[in-house]
């Protein structure tokens, strides 16, 4: 069944065009977009819904999340913001209260943190395992995972249990981890950082997710100078993430990875996305990435929420966004297509067209999946106007509304 959606006082497509359309209408037809433009040519459809005046752009895309965990660590943002550094080794309690909850508990709490994300207007996730830390553990949070979200990353490579040797980790991690989880992946990662996994252990870890067909991501140069952006390059990864402590060498890297993409068409080989995580910046009390810097010399960038139970307990991408906008130097519209375009261009899914049964995110385009949210303003400059207001009007998700 066709759906006009009609009476759109500002349209952000996000398309490749980054057109603004105002007095606007889009048809969905299923899952995908059967046409948009200006509310006087729109084409009859079997239903139509008024937007009120309302504005309307892609759903979300988070492209970065921890969803699958149990647990809570309240008591360490409270020492945190008491003046305790951000360390690695918190994870651990998550792992042992996620290794206590049974499936049905996991599952819940996932559905619970999608249905909030919803909320907000994010249609389209990544989640990745890293709570487990044992192959029948990471197993499992792949499984939980797949069912429920649109891509899943291993993240075995996560922090190394508190009783094993850190090679020997890794050569399990590489090896019957890895294995028992391919299946229900599409992507590998790995915490390359001071506290976590040291460059030459990072490399192993990429090596292997390389040889087994995966797609790369990197958590790197978040609590200070790494190797991470670095890796992340050289293995052809498609984002790098945190990316805090930037030096020259970094920035030129990253700009370098995009010499064979053509960003006027959205063709040839992509490079590595900076994917910035600004809520987590703020419960860490990092300093924010250089976006600025990285947008002007030509790097896409993607906004995510790196929602997780320890640095980052949100699912908010309208607080990203405005975050972007007020600390970072993003303008409005730079922010909402690194959270909308950006993202779909840091999980692969930027273009397609029913190709491996795949539809595009991330932009309001014909043929692309039907994901669009309404917002309870006029424009999208009320998303940083308006920080933290409840902006979410209304949300379709591959065509079906859900908000």
């Amino acid at each position: 069944m066709s759906l006009l959606i009609t009476n759109i006082a500002e349209l952000t497509t996000q398309d490749l065009d980054q057109r603004v359309l105002h007095r606007a209408a889009i048809v969905l037809d299923g899952e995908r977009i059967a046409w948009l433009g200006p509310a006087r040519d729109a084409p009859a459809a079997d239903a139509m819904f008024d937007a009120g005046n309302r504005a309307a752009l892609p759903g979300w895309v988070d492209s970065h999340t921890h969803l699958v965990f149990a647990g809570d660590r309240s008591a360490e943002f409270e020492a945190r913001m008491a003046g305790q550094p951000y360390q690695a080794g918190g994870i651990a309690e998550t792992v042992r209260a996620t290794r206590e909850a049974d499936d049905d508990e996991l599952r819940r709490l996932l559905a619970a943190r999608i249905a909030e994300a919803v909320a907000g207007g994010t249609t389209c996730l990544e989640t990745k395992t890293g709570y487990g830390l044992d192959v029948g553990q990471e197993a499992r949070s792949a499984r939980l995972a797949a069912e429920q979200v649109d891509q899943v990353t291993f993240l075995g490579a996560h922090l190394v249990p508190v009783d094993m040797d850190p090679d020997e980790y890794v050569d399990l991690v590489c090896g019957p981890m890895l294995r028992a989880v391919r299946d229900r992946v599409q992507w590998l990662d790995v915490f390359c950082e001071q506290g976590a996994f040291s460059p030459e252990q990072s490399r192993r870890v990429l090596q292997a997710g390389k040889a087994a067909g995966l797609g790369l991501r990197v958590h790197g140069n978040q609590l200070g100078p790494g190797a991470g952006v670095q890796l992340a390059v050289e293995f052809g990864a498609a984002s790098v993430d945190h990316v805090n402590y930037l030096d020259d060498r970094d920035v030129k890297a990253l700009v370098g990875s995009w010499s064979g993409w053509d960003a006027a068409t959205g063709t040839g080989r992509p490079g590595t996305v900076a994917t910035c995580l600004p809520a987590c910046d703020l419960s860490t009390r990092q300093p924010f990435p250089p976006a600025r810097q990285l947008l002007d010399a030509g790097v896409p960038l993607a906004l995510a929420s790196n929602c997780n139970p320890g640095t980052s307990y949100t699912s908010s991408m309208g607080f990203c966004v405005a975050t972007a906008v007020l600390q970072m130097g993003l303008s409005v519209m730079e922010a909402v297509r690194a959270a909308t375009y950006g993202g779909a261009l840091a999980l692969g899914l930027d273009t397609g067209q029913d190709q491996d049964g795949l539809r595009a995110v991330g932009s309001l385009q014909v043929g692309h999946r039907a994901d669009l949210q309404l917002l309870a303003a006029p424009s999208a400059a009320h998303l940083a106007y308006r920080p933290g207001m409840p902006l979410t009007s209304a949300v379709w998700r591959r065509g079906e509304q859900v908000i």
